[in-house]
C-alpha cells in the first residue's frame, strides 16, 4: 500500500499487439513475458481474440490460463480497424447515422466488456469515432451518449471500467471532449479515460506531463509512444518531441494502477525489435526521472533499468507527406472544462502501411483525418 506521497506504485508497462500483429498470439505473449512486460493491450481482432468468430468465451478462458501463467495483465482495445467493417476503418461507428450501425459497434464493446471481465483485466477502451458527413455535433454527442449507456451499464455490472481515448480527428477528440461527454452522461462511475501520451503532444493545449496530472482522477489506461506537435504520427521512442521522464513521473505521482502500453500500430513489420527497443527506453526514462518500474523475474533476457542503456535502438523509419487539419495551439489554459480555439498549425495525419520490413510510404495524399490515422 502506498504511506505517503514520496512512495509512489510502480509503473507498470505493456506492449500492444497491434503492433505485434504479424505474430500468432501466444506466441506475442510469450515474447512481451520474456522481455519483462507487466502486461499486454490486446486488441480484438481477427488474428488475436477474434470477438466474432465462434466459441468465444471458451477461447477467452484459454488465453486467461496463458496470461496467468505468464504472469501477464491485461487491457481490453477495441480498436481495430476493420474488424466489424472490411471496407470501412473503424467501421461502423458508435456516430454512424442508422441506428442498426451504431447498434453492431454496441454489440462489439458489450462483448468486449465480458471478455475483459473473464480475462480479469482492469479496463476496457473505446473510441467515439469520426462525425459523419451532414451530421450536426450536437446530435453526433447525443448519438455518442445514447450509445453508450449499455455499455456503461454492462462495465458497471461487471466491474470493468470503460476507458474512452480522445482520438485526433474524432468527435471526442481531447480532453475537454472528454469532460464534455462526461457532463452529459451525468459522470457515471464506469466511464474514464484512455490517455495516449502522444496525442497530448499532438494537440492538447498543455505539456504531456500536465495532462496527465490534469487527467488523474479519471485515468484508467495509458497509451504512450514518441510524437510530434501537430503530427499524428505514432513514433518509436526518441523520434519524436516527448519529455518521458517527466511524463513517468506525473503517472507514478499520480497514483496510476493501470497498464502504461506502448502503442505502435503501424511497427508490426518489426515488431520484436520495438517491443524491445521500447522498454529499454522505457526503463531508461524512469531511471532518469527516479521512478520504480514492476521488476518481474522470466525465463528469458529481462531488461530492466541497469541493462537498458546498452540496447540500441531500431533503424528509424521514413514517414509520408499527407493531409492536415487544425489544431490547437499551445497555451497555459487549463484542460478541465473548456474546448481550446482552433489553431493556425495544422495537424497532419501520415499513414505508414507496415508491409515490408521498411514502411512504405502512403499510396495515397487524399486520404480523411480518420483513413490517415495511425491509430
Amino acid at each position: 500500500m502506498r504511506t505517503s506521497t514520496s512512495d509512489p506504485l510502480p509503473l507498470r508497462l505493456g506492449y500492444g499487439t497491434n503492433g505485434l500483429a504479424d505474430l500468432r498470439l501466444d506466441d506475442a505473449l510469450a515474447l512481451l513475458a520474456d522481455l519483462g512486460y507487466d502486461g499486454v493491450g490486446l486488441t480484438l481482432d481477427h488474428m488475436h481474440l477474434d470477438p466474432l468468430a465462434p466459441d468465444l468465451a471458451a477461447r477467452t478462458a484459454k488465453l486467461a490460463a496463458r496470461l496467468a501463467e505468464l504472469g501477464l495483465a491485461v487491457t481490453v482495445e477495441t480498436g481495430a480497424r476493420y474488424v466489424l467493417d472490411p471496407r470501412r476503418k473503424h467501421g461502423p461507428s458508435l456516430l454512424d447515422p442508422e441506428p442498426e450501425d451504431r447498434g453492431r459497434r454496441v454489440a462489439l464493446l458489450l462483448r468486449a466488456v465480458r471478455v475483459a471481465a473473464d480475462l480479469g483485466a482492469h479496463a476496457v477502451h473505446c473510441f467515439s469515432g469520426v462525425i459523419p458527413p451532414g451530421t450536426d455535433e450536437d446530435a453526433a454527442w447525443m448519438r455518442l451518449a445514447e450509445a453508450l449507456n449499455p455499455v456503461l451499464a454492462a462495465a458497471e455490472a461487471s466491474r470493468v471500467a470503460l476507458a474512452i481515448e480522445p482520438e485526433p480527428g474524432h468527435l471526442l477528440a481531447d480532453l475537454a471532449g472528454f469532460h464534455r461527454l462526461r457532463r452529459l452522461l451525468g459522470d457515471p462511475r464506469p466511464l474514464g479515460l484512455t490517455l495516449d501520451i502522444g496525442h497530448c503532444q499532438c494537440l492538447e493545449p498543455l505539456p504531456p506531463a500536465d495532462c496527465v496530472r490534469e487527467a488523474a482522477p479519471w485515468l484508467r489506461h495509458v497509451q504512450i509512444e514518441d510524437m510530434r506537435r501537430g503530427v499524428h504520427e505514432h513514433l518509436p521512442f526518441g523520434e519524436g518531441e516527448i519529455d518521458f521522464p517527466s511524463v513517468l513521473a506525473a503517472l507514478a505521482a499520480a497514483d496510476y494502477r493501470g497498464l502504461t502500453v506502448v502503442e505502435l500500430p503501424r511497427h508490426s513489420h518489426a515488431g520484436p525489435r520495438y517491443a524491445e527497443h521500447s522498454l529499454s527506453f522505457l526503463h531508461r526514462a524512469a531511471h532518469t526521472a527516479g521512478v520504480a518500474t514492476t521488476a518481474r523475474a522470466t525465463a528469458g533476457a529481462r531488461i530492466t533499468t541497469a541493462t537498458a542503456a546498452s540496447a540500441a535502438p531500431p533503424p528509424s523509419a521514413p514517414t509520408a507527406a499527407a493531409p492536415t487539419e487544425t489544431s490547437p495551439p499551445a497555451t497555459t489554459r487549463p484542460l478541465a472544462e473548456s474546448r481550446p480555439s482552433a489553431a493556425t498549425r495544422p495537424l497532419v495525419e501520415t499513414s505508414l502501411p507496415a508491409t515490408t520490413d521498411a514502411p512504405a510510404t502512403s499510396p495515397s495524399a487524399t486520404a480523411t483525418a480518420t483513413e490517415g490515422s495511425t491509430a
